[in-house]
This record gives structure tokens, sequence and C-alpha cells, in this order.
């Protein structure tokens, strides 16, 4: 337990430096598998583009947790996502021979070899239920009435 501990840590600490790092006009690399660039950073904003894992944009603007950026494949392609879907880092996409772009999220996220057998020694884990719940989409003019209908904040702050 401690030695995952202290990897989130460590993880946090190398998403820091990276955040400190982003600029205007600096260059980052998409490190999800895909991200929906939006006009703004509210949650509702309409999509501009999307991007692919590993993509490289150029920094526009950053707005706190959120930064402005634009296509280097495609200049047209600019919009607002978190910084967290980022990284200063070249990433490449995996071949066959070499990790897939999971296994490298991942990776930047702390997960290892350790943390993958302590999890593995543990016998009542069911990964089958973390599977369905990933696969769960709702639409978001579903989510928007739904917000309203309960007079929720609509997270545009």
């Amino acid at each position: 337990m401690k030695k995952i501990l202290i990897g989130l840590f460590l993880a946090l600490i190398v998403t820091g430096f990276a955040a400190a790092q982003v600029s205007r006009g600096g260059t980052l690399y998409v490190a999800v598998k895909t991200v929906d660039l939006k006009s703004s950073t509210g949650f509702f904003a309409s999509n501009r583009g999307r991007l692919n894992y590993g993509d490289r944009v150029t920094v526009i603007s950053v707005s706190g947790r959120f930064v402005e950026v634009r296509s280097a494949a495609n200049s047209s392609v600019t919009g607002w996502t978190p910084s967290a879907n980022m990284s200063v880092r070249q990433v490449v996409s995996g071949t066959t021979s070499t990790a897939t772009a999971s296994e490298v999220a991942l990776a930047g996220k702390g997960f290892n070899q350790e943390v993958e057998q302590s999890y593995r020694a543990q016998q009542n884990l069911n990964y089958a239920d973390v599977d369905r719940v990933e696969a769960v989409t709702v639409d978001l003019n579903a989510l928007r009435r739904f917000l309203e209908e309960g007079r929720l904040s609509m997270g545009d702050n």
C-alpha cells in the first residue's frame, strides 16, 4: 500500500511539473485515446473538432486547468480541453510489439508492473464490472435535461 501511495504521489508531482510547462506557443501531445475540442471551457460547450492519441498541438492560450490548442496537422482545428488530456512529452502510438495507448496512459498515472501484480494477487476483484461502467455513455441532451429538471449546476464555472 505504501508503494502505491508513493507511486501516486510521484505521478501527481510529474503531472504538476507538466502543467507548469504549459504555456502559450508551446507544443503538447494528446495523451488520451481521443479528445473533443470545445468552443469554451464549459462542459456543454459545442464540439469544434477531435484529436487522437499522439496528435501534436500548439498551445494558443491557458485558462486555469484548460488549454486552448491548435492541431499541428490541421490549423483549422482549434478548441479547449483540460490540460490533463495533454502531455509535454511526445507520445507515439504503439505497434503490436510495443505498449498500447491504454498501457501508456495507465503508466502515466502510476500503474506499473508492481501495481498490476498487487491487483492480481487480490482474488475478489471484478474487472467485468469496471468494463461495464466504462462502456456506459450518456446523451448530452439527456444529461442537460436531467440537470435542468433537478435544478443542478450546469458545471460551466
